[in-house]
């Protein structure tokens, strides 16, 4: 179980897909700590329905929802500005939303769905929260990943799927592409006292992966249900990221079960993780240069 003695008490902590599953669980143990929690939802009906929920079951009413649609650029960054106006601290970004589609789609920005939630979701917003960030440091990016990007490969020669899509191969490119950003942004961040990490939650008994067809959907909603751990279970390492004083300073790991661990080796080459940053400012039209320069 989580520490509930308090901790928290006067951060400002944003978590995303906070209204169900793992997020959900995230922003409820860190409210029951005395954050000051911001859950961002697409969908309002839901989002209401988890705040009130988190307030009831923690005791915290500092619990705000906000609506923001990650896999739309033009959403993030309405976003982002939204929140600034709002808060003037961000002490914890657990960017958590994430997807697994069973077919090939597209966002309004032309980018296959998976990749621009999964990957330049993060990018992007990161980017966008990152003047906040770094005026609130001591300051912690938590980045879900997955074990599945060990299977993962940054396929630059389709990187969208269009001339063969595969749902897994989409979700472990991108789960890859996390740890890469997250390894990367670190570096970018060094002495700026804000940390950068990434996490694998294990397998989770969710709704994560329902839409699947396939063997890849029967391993989500039926086989593999029997051996995966319930939503607080998973949730407890980025609990422990973004709350335990024994990783304050820690930077630049990939997590699993509150352990550094090693990741896919392609995720330490470097020129990929260049390629990777250089393809990712390009599709979001930021970069990091001007985020430093936006935050000075």
């Amino acid at each position: 179980m989580a520490n509930t003695n308090g901790g928290m008490q006067g951060k400002v902590v944003m978590v995303t897909g906070a209204n169900a599953g793992l997020g959900k669980q995230t922003a409820l143990e860190l409210a029951k700590m005395g954050a000051t929690l911001v859950c961002v939802s697409r969908d309002k009906a839901r989002g209401e329905a988890a705040v009130a929920e988190i307030k009831r079951e923690s005791g915290n009413e500092k619990v705000e929802l906000m609506l923001a649609d990650l896999s739309s650029q033009k959403s993030i960054r309405a976003f982002a500005e939204e929140f600034k106006r709002k808060h003037a601290k961000l002490h914890v970004l657990v960017n958590n939303a994430g997807v697994v589609n069973p077919e090939r789609t597209v966002t309004p920005d032309g980018i296959e769905s998976t990749f621009a939630l999964n990957h330049l979701g993060y990018f992007l917003l990161t980017h966008q929260l990152l003047d906040v960030l770094k005026a609130s440091a001591p300051a912690r990016i938590i980045n879900l990943a997955s074990e599945a990007q060990r299977m993962g490969h940054i396929n630059f020669e389709d990187i969208g799927g269009e001339k063969k899509f595969s749902s897994f191969r989409a979700y472990s490119q991108s789960k890859l592409a996390n740890i890469m950003f997250s390894y990367d942004l670190a570096k970018r961040l060094e002495g700026t006292g804000v940390t950068v990490n990434a996490v694998h939650p294990g397998a989770v008994a969710t709704n994560f992966g329902k839409e699947m067809k396939g063997l890849l959907g029967f391993v989500f909603k039926k086989l593999g249900r029997r051996f995966m751990r319930t939503a607080e279970q998973g949730a407890q390492t980025s609990i422990y990221l973004a709350s335990s004083p024994e990783v304050e300073g820690v930077t630049g790991k990939y997590f699993a079960d509150s352990k550094p661990l090693k990741s896919n080796k392609e995720s330490y080459d470097e020129n990929v993780r260049r390629k990777l940053w250089e393809l990712s400012e390009k599709l979001t039209g930021v970069s990091y240069a001007q985020s430093v320069k936006a935050s000075a």
